[in-house]
Formats: C-alpha cells, structure tokens, sequence
C-alpha cells in the first residue's frame, strides 16, 4: 500500500523509480533474490540513485504469531534491511540517503507515557523485532550512507491497511473499542506518510530513527467512535480483552491491547506540517 503511494507520487514528480522485486522483473524494475548471494548480480542499474526507500514487512495485525509467522515477520524486515543496506554500501556511487521503514511497536506498551525518538526500547516480541529491524541498516550507517528509521504508526488509507481490516466490521455496525478503549494509539493518514518518507529523502538534517505519527494520538476508545461516526453507524460491541487473547494470543497483548502515546518530534523539528493532524480529517481523507 505504501510503496505504490510513494511510487506514484515520484513519477507524479516524474522522479524516475526503479523498483526491486522478487521473480520476474518488467520495465522500470530490478528482480532481486534474497536466497542468493549477492542478492543481485549486476547492480549497475542502482548506481548513482540518490535514494532508497525500504518498506517490506509482512502485516503484524490480524495473524497469530506462530513460531512459523515470527520467523516470516523477521525475514521480511531485519533480512531484508540487512540485504538490502549491505548490497548499498558496497556500491561505487551508493545512494545518498537509505529510509527504511520501522514502527510505533518499538516502544512496547508504555501506558500513559509521552514518547519521542529519545525514548527507550520497550520489551516484547514486536518492540525486539523493531529493534533488530532498524539495526540491520548498519551496513549502510558504516558505508556513510544517512539512514532514517520511519516508526510508523498505525497507518489509515484507502485500500489497504489496519483500516482495510476495521471497516468491514465497522460498516455493520459491530464495531467497538478494543478491551479497556483507554490505551493510546498512534495513527497517521497515509498521505502524511508519503510526505514523510519524501521529506526524509529531502532533508540533510534528520537521520535515525523518526516517529511517523499524527501529533494528536487517540485512545483507542475515542478512535472506535470516530470511525464509527465517520461511517454513520453505532459502535456498541466492544471485544473484550480476554476474547481478543483467544483469538490471537500474544498479538492482541502487543499490537492491539498495547498503549503507545508517541509524538512526531524530530519531524515537527525539522519542518514538517501535517496535512491530516486530526484524526476527524484522516479518517474523511482515507474513506472517500
């Protein structure tokens, strides 16, 4: 959902892309193999880029986290960045820049605590895997390439995504919060994350990582009745804690149940304005 958005706003720019992809690859993209070594073999065509951008991630919600779906979410996010950084910085002319993408779940459930990029590490599955995700870029810090970290929050657009999964629901009526409604949700429109990782791409000065979130978090509760309101329908039926931990175990603990009340701190810093800063006009943005 991301990378086709960044993707269309670039040629919109008519900034030309080059897109790695598994398998067979067409005009305008690169195939890469993360089962071989070098992952690709003739890396002319990434010479000279000015940027790259890095969102691969299989979907934390929505799944249990099986022994077998844990070892899929870290392949698809530290293997990758670590293929990817590696395959950068032995470039002759390596990009200026590598954004890779990261999340809100490195600061674990943190209760009613404010946090921005100075904050700890929090504990858990997702918060260690956020950890070793954003690591795996090393390579590429080593090499000289400036490397930023996007924690995303939970991201709403049309089409795909966290919302994608509430809407069905939501549009029935069914809706509800999610076990107590009082933990903290960091959410971000989907066009603020485009302008974000292009901002990051543009501006020397931020590097490391950076939270991608709306500066007005919601609890969980006051999201449930906004989207509700949104889609002009009640939101009565809340999932209690317990039932959510039956159906997905330890993800419902760390990825729905968890509080993270994170602010866009280096990013106001810099410069950025938010086109969706409330979360009335994101969710009006992504349900047209």
């Amino acid at each position: 959902m991301l990378g086709t958005a960044i993707r269309r706003s670039l040629l919109a720019r008519k900034v030309p892309v080059l897109q790695l992809v598994r398998g067979s690859s067409t005009p305008g993209q690169l195939a890469w193999n993360l089962a071989a070594s070098p992952p690709i073999e003739d890396t002319r065509p990434l010479e000279a880029s000015l940027a790259a951008i890095h969102l691969s991630g299989a979907s934390v919600a929505g799944h249990r986290w099986t022994p077998a779906y844990r070892r899929a979410m870290a392949t698809s996010r530290v293997g990758t960045t670590q293929a990817l950084a590696t395959l950068l910085a032995g470039l002759r002319q390596p990009p200026q820049v590598l954004v890779v993408a990261s999340a809100i779940g490195f600061y674990g459930d943190r209760g009613e605590e404010i946090l921005d990029e100075s904050s700890d590490s929090g504990t858990g599955f997702l918060a260690d895997l956020c950890n070793k995700w954003e690591a795996a870029a090393l390579p590429a810090v080593q090499a000289g390439i400036r490397v930023v970290q996007l924690r995303f929050g939970v991201v709403l657009g049309p089409g795909g995504g966290a919302l994608a999964q509430m809407l069905p629901i939501f549009r029935l009526g069914l809706g509800g919060r999610l076990g107590s409604g009082r933990q903290w949700m960091s959410w971000v429109s989907q066009t603020d994350v485009v302008r974000a990782a292009l901002f990051a791409v543009e501006t020397p000065s931020l590097a490391g990582p950076v939270n991608v979130a709306a500066p007005h978090p919601v609890r969980n509760a006051d999201f449930t009745r906004a989207l509700a309101a949104a889609l002009y329908r009640p939101a009565l039926l809340p999932a209690p804690a317990f039932a959510l931990r039956l159906a997905f175990g330890q993800m419902a603990d760390e990825a729905l149940l968890a509080s993270a009340r994170a602010i866009p701190a280096k990013l106001e810093a810099a410069g950025f304005q938010f086109t969706h800063p409330r979360l009335d006009e994101a969710l009006k943005a992504a349900l047209v």
